[in-house]
């Protein structure tokens, strides 16, 4: 039987940050991917200031901020063009310590996998967990390759997570939100434009800048589960947004319909009782999806996988086959959830309300959802950015290493 020091299931963000900080901590560690390759499914990320502190601790923050393409001004707008709120980036990063940085998921993945060692990741390699191990008795997990054992699992296997239904099997799983989302990169429109997200009735456009020149745009609507546009997704965005204010137009127009991504909107607002069991701990949407209305899905995630790593210590030496002495796993993963659990339900629950009141449809609900952001905005970007308190402003629990 093949041994690891630890094992991570899944090769997304939240996974292959876990494995960097792991393998930075001195753990031998091996990334199982199902799919074929790691060409990230999705088009853009935000990276607010908590994950960005979060990959200090992995060396890789200045990598990600060097990115930052907002520099300017940006807001909260009607679909008629008019502005509900305005902040910019310096209003931002100084509350929070940081810019916002929108980066495409590929890129992300490319400073993460670099930061590990040639092998690490493995492909085309499904894993599925066969027991969960104790504090006396390794993880096991099976292969296509055959069965192997961990003395820790990072189950970062996503929102439909086998690994979650394994150590939890009575929790009722992800719930539709009640909305679908679209997403698209695209060149950069002839004339330029402030960054936005824009609210309409029960619709939500956003157009932000790539620092490659590049647009990523994204989209939220209410819809029923499960649906598809008869023709394609690009003509369902133009009836949807093909009349709201500049660029979206220009956007929509120089969109490719084979590259628009669309994706029913699950979370998760059943909180479960803790992120781990037994040598295996949950990461990312796998222990905690949200509503996209925050924006902090991937972040989350980021945190998850820096505090794990902090938790679970430094592996032992080299002379050794398993983890330091002093890693007990219940103790260790214990403490991970106790640091992550109350944190993430309360961003999920904020998601949901604020998706919700992104999505109000009803025209009195609408009016005065405007009416109130402009009264806020009238005191300035803070109450705006007020939001987020709590949230971006967040730090790890260990110092950064030294950058990448």
């Amino acid at each position: 039987m093949e041994q690891h020091r630890a094992v991570v299931v899944g090769a997304g963000i939240g996974g292959l940050t876990a494995a960097v900080a792991l393998h930075l901590g001195g753990w031998q560690v091996t990334v199982l991917e199902r799919a074929a390759d790691l060409a990230p499914v999705g088009a853009g990320i935000g990276l607010a200031p908590n994950a960005q502190r979060a990959l200090d601790v992995i060396g890789l923050g200045d990598r990600v901020r060097a990115l930052a393409a907002w520099q300017g001004d940006g807001g909260m707008r009607a679909p008629d063009g008019r502005w509900l709120a305005r902040t910019n980036a310096k209003a931002a990063a100084a509350r929070f310590g940081g810019p916002l940085v929108l980066l495409h998921r590929a890129t992300l993945v490319d400073i993460l996998t670099s930061a590990l060692p040639d092998g690490a990741v493995r492909t085309g390699a499904a894993a599925t967990l066969v027991d969960p191990g104790d504090d006396h008795r390794p993880a096991r997990l099976a292969t296509p390759d055959g069965e192997i054992e961990a003395a820790l699992v990072v189950a970062a296997d996503g929102i439909r997570s086998a690994a979650r239904h394994a150590l939890f099997p009575g929790h009722p799983g992800p719930r539709y939100a009640g909305c679908t989302t679209w997403r698209v990169v695209v060149p950069a429109p002839e004339w330029p434009f402030a960054p936005h997200e824009t609210w309409g009735a029960g619709r939500l456009w956003g157009t932000q800048p790539l620092k490659d020149g590049r647009i990523y745009a994204y989209a939220m609507a209410a819809a029923p589960a499960g649906g598809r546009a008869p023709d394609d997704e690009k003509a369902e965005l133009l009836r949807l947004f093909g009349d709201w204010h500049h660029p979206v137009p220009e956007i929509l127009a120089a969109a490719d319909p084979a590259q628009v991504l669309r994706h029913d909107v699950h979370h998760l607002p059943d909180p479960l009782p803790a992120f781990h069991r037994g040598r295996v701990a949950l990461l990312g949407d796998a222990a905690h999806a949200m509503m996209p209305s925050l924006g902090q899905g991937g972040n989350q995630a980021i945190e998850d996988a820096v505090v794990l790593a902090h938790h679970a210590g430094p592996a032992a030496d080299a002379h050794h086959t398993g983890p330091a002495p002093d890693f007990v796993p219940s103790r260790a993963l214990a403490a991970y959830t106790a640091d992550r659990l109350p944190r993430t339900t309360a961003i999920v629950r904020k998601a949901a309300r604020t998706g919700a009141v992104t999505l109000l449809a009803a025209r009195p609900a609408v009016a005065l959802r405007a009416t109130l952001v402009s009264a806020v905005s009238r005191f300035g970007p803070g109450l705006v950015l007020r939001g987020f308190d709590g949230i971006a402003d967040w730090r790890p629990p260990v110092a950064p290493a030294r950058s990448a």
